[in-house]
């Protein structure tokens, strides 16, 4: 779970970014993607080809 604490002299957006920043990094955008009900032929196709490079890679 990703958490933010915010100090004394911060502001909100400061906080947001670093959230937001977290939360990409946590790969849950990625996983929320992955697991929609519909996923259309091009994003299938781009998913497939981004895990054969990794693949590749490793």
């Amino acid at each position: 779970m990703t958490q933010v604490v915010l100090g004394e002299n911060e502001g909100i957006e400061s906080a947001l970014r670093r959230f937001k920043r977290q939360v990409s990094k946590a790969g849950i955008f990625a996983d929320i993607k992955r697991l929609r009900q519909f996923e259309t032929p091009i994003e299938k196709r781009k998913r497939k080809a981004i895990a054969k490079r990794k693949r590749r890679f490793k």
